[in-house]
């Protein structure tokens, strides 16, 4: 597949997962949201500032070093670069970022509280943890970046990360199984919340996670 094909089709997983973000209600009353797909080991596709009616023409293709290569991007993009950059770059399966600003999601942001893994959709998409919360610092700053890289760094198998006072990062494969991972954190959010007022959520039992890989593989088999 030529380096235009990849594009190409990287460029439509990415609007089909932001049309499905918005599908699934998950999104904030802004629709503020940023989404990239990694072309190789120094580019990435990015969306160009905002993704409410998103087409793949519109994407823009960067470096990892912030250069705007082919395409577009508004200042509120572009200062985002380092963010997706890092992630990739400390985590090389990493195929697919979003960032967005799920209202639930983003309330334990703002709450300086990890999101406990206490749903299945949770542990099937890829999150078999509490979702951890990184230090706060402006938007797209040496800060920032340092505080997502060194949360990374300590926890190695986590999928997602809280921006603290600001929303939720989450990242996968593919652009489907990162989309499939922010619904599930929204939903389990809500549900935390929702819990709170009747007793407050229960952890899974021991071996749960093992209990659904078996579940799963026995279907797929």
């Amino acid at each position: 597949m030529s380096d235009r094909d990849v594009r190409n089709e990287r460029a439509e997983q990415l609007v089909e997962a932001a049309e499905g973000l918005f599908a699934a209600g998950v999104m904030s009353h802004s629709g503020h949201a940023n989404l990239s797909a990694r072309l190789d080991g120094r580019r990435l596709l990015l969306t160009p500032g905002f993704v409410r009616g998103l087409r793949p023409e519109q994407l823009a293709t960067v470096g990892f070093d912030g250069q705007v290569l082919e395409g577009e991007l508004r200042s509120v993009s572009a200062e985002i670069i380092a963010m997706h950059s890092a992630v990739y770059e400390a985590r090389p399966h990493v195929g697919a970022i979003i960032h967005t600003h799920s209202p639930s999601a983003t309330a334990f942001a703002v709450a300086h509280r990890p999101l406990p893994c206490r749903t299945e959709p949770m542990l099937r998409f890829g999150q078999a943890e509490d979702v951890p919360v990184v230090p706060w610092g402006p938007r797209g700053s040496d800060v920032s970046v340092r505080g997502i890289a060194e949360v990374l760094r300590r926890r190695p198998t986590t999928a997602a990360v809280l921006l603290a006072n600001h929303g939720l990062l989450v990242f996968g494969p593919d652009s489907a199984a990162a989309a499939h991972l922010v619904v599930a954190i929204e939903e389990s959010a809500e549900a935390e919340i929702a819990a709170a007022a009747i007793g407050g959520a229960v952890d899974f039992p021991p071996g749960a996670q093992e209990a659904v890989r078996a579940s799963i593989a026995r279907v797929a088999s």
